[in-house]
Formats: structure tokens, sequence, C-alpha cells
């Protein structure tokens, strides 16, 4: 990395998961806050110990699955008894049984697009290249390596603060990761 290229931030490689864990409660605790972890399995606990809130996502799917609902509904009572309305065998023009098979498909698609444009949007996508793919080291992630990863972005991101730290509480190896 030449002295004039902006660090996108720090990669620390850790021995197995109990380091990981305890590596992101460390640096959660230090007051970092945009950071991640990187391994080859999920590991429990690791929300916790990162100290992430529990997603949006289910508030999202279930506005966007009530908004379904509401206009299922609606575009039926309006097509009913509003605009069409035909007297069939003395049936009810207001036949909610009826309603149920239109109104669980569209409760079903609203709530389908929901989750997909919301996990778009709280992924920050599209992003066509993360820097993180600018380290050899990093595609030992899917494999049997542990790494946390802390953005330059951070407020209290210093670079050598930071990867001294990083040793101090078990990094076996950092390196600075490039923006470009």
């Amino acid at each position: 990395m030449s002295t004039k290229d902006k660090p996108y931030g720090v990669l620390a490689e850790f021995d197995n998961p109990a380091d990981l864990m305890d590596a992101a409660s460390a640096v959660n605790k230090a007051g970092y806050k945009q950071f991640d972890t990187h391994s080859p399995f999920p590991i429990h606990g690791m929300d916790d110990a990162m100290g992430l809130k529990p997603s949006k996502l289910g508030w999202i799917v279930l506005v966007h699955g009530l908004i379904g609902l509401m206009g299922g509904v609606a575009l039926q009572v309006w097509s009913m008894d509003i605009a069409y309305p035909v007297h069939i065998s003395g049936k009810p023009y207001l036949n909610f049984p009826a309603f149920v098979p239109v109104t669980f498909a569209l409760v079903i698609l609203l709530s389908a697009f929901g989750t997909f444009f919301g996990l778009f949007k709280m992924n920050k996508l599209p992003r066509l290249h993360n820097p993180l793919f600018n380290s050899d080291r990093i595609a030992k992630a899917t494999d049997d390596s542990f790494f946390i990863s802390i953005q330059a972005t951070d407020p209290i991101f210093a670079e050598k603060k930071t990867i001294e730290f990083l040793k101090e509480i078990g990094a076996t190896h950092t390196e600075i990761i490039p923006e470009s």
C-alpha cells in the first residue's frame, strides 16, 4: 500500500472461534462500532459479543404483509360491493371467506418483496467490490480461518493504535486493507 492510498480498515486473523468471540467482545467493549467478523460457519452468541441490535427486517416484513392484507381486502370489497355489485343466488356482496385466497397471496407476495428489498437496502447493495477482497488472506475465511475487520470510518479508528489493540487481544496476523 502506498502512502497516498486511503485505508479501508484493518483485518486481523485469530486461531479459533473462541478467540474470535473473545476478540469481538473486546473490540465492542473498546468502543468500536464499524467492525465485522468473518468465519467459515455461524458462531452462536456472536451477535451478543458484537453488541448487535435485533434486526429490523421482521418489522419490514410485517408492514409489507399488512399492506398486502389491507390491499387485498380493499380491492375485493371495492370490486364486489362498489364497482360491480352482482346479486347471485342471495349470496352476500361481501363474502369474506371467498376473499381469503387472494388476500393470502397478496400478503405472501408483498412480504417477499419487503424481505428482498429490505435486505437489499440493509446490506447496502449493490456493492460490486468489497475492499476486503484486496487481501489474499480473507479467502481463508471460507475454509479454516477467523477474522475481524475494523473499518477506517469508525470514529475511534487510528491505524497504529488499532493494530496494537488487535495484537494485544490475540490476533495472529494483522494487515491494513487499502480502499482501492
